[in-house]
């Protein structure tokens, strides 16, 4: 089963790279960079604003499943709504992000077999998206809380499975490990404007083999 196997590539891989406004020319090579770097989960965001259509979003999204083919693993990001969520799987996408908790996206995501991963906060946000049927939970924005407050909330709220977005980097990747993050969304840290508009897809790739190293660090630590 695609969800379960997803579920599980997330739990072992740690790192689900964001890519936002990509231009589509780029997306095929950027994947390629990624890849050679050793990620093997990225998300393609909507578009909120609407400058973006979402059937374009879609698109992309069916390029690089169709592309990877299961070697990597697609999914979308910034997932407001359940139209969204019903054209990420046609296009064979196989998680649903989002930045906020919303039962019906969750529910939608649920039913059609893909991973939720809703955004929330607060511990009532946290166990309320847990109880829709949310599979991880992405707490968002961390960069605003630190690896304090994850701890603090991991604490009474043990059985959710977190996911830390915004803000994480090389050097505190992890604390955040320790202090009970599962994995991590990291966008513009990899995905930098300025090495993307050089079409500099080998710093790219030895961005993502840095962050790869760090991830997997901690979990040999962690087995000693």
């Amino acid at each position: 089963m695609m969800k379960n196997t997803a579920i599980q590539a997330i739990e072992k891989e740690k790192l689900i790279v964001i890519l936002r406004n990509v231009e589509e020319k780029q997306l095929l090579p950027l994947s390629e960079a990624l890849y050679r770097g050793g990620i093997r989960l990225m998300e393609i965001t909507y578009d909120a604003s609407g400058i973006i259509s979402d059937e374009t979003v879609a698109n992309q999204i069916q390029l690089l499943s169709n592309h990877w083919n299961g070697k990597m693993l697609i999914g979308a990001g910034t997932v407001l709504t359940e139209k969204q969520v019903e054209l990420t799987k046609n296009a064979g996408g196989l998680f649903i992000i989002s930045p906020n908790t919303d039962a019906a996206v969750i529910r939608k995501t649920n039913e059609l077999e893909m991973v939720s991963i809703p955004g929330a906060l607060t511990p009532t946000e946290i166990q309320t998206a847990h109880g829709a049927g949310a599979d991880f939970v992405k707490l968002f924005p961390m960069d605003a809380m630190g690896a304090s407050y994850l701890k603090a909330v991991k604490a009474p709220l043990s059985h959710v499975r977190f996911l830390a977005v915004g803000g994480i980097d090389c050097n505190n990747m992890q604390e955040y490990l320790k202090a009970g993050a599962l994995g991590f969304g990291i966008g513009s840290s990899i995905i930098r404007k300025d090495l993307l508009k050089e079409e500099n897809y080998t710093a790219i790739t030895e961005l993502a083999e840095a962050y790869v190293r760090e991830a997997n660090d901690y979990m040999q630590k962690k087995k000693i």
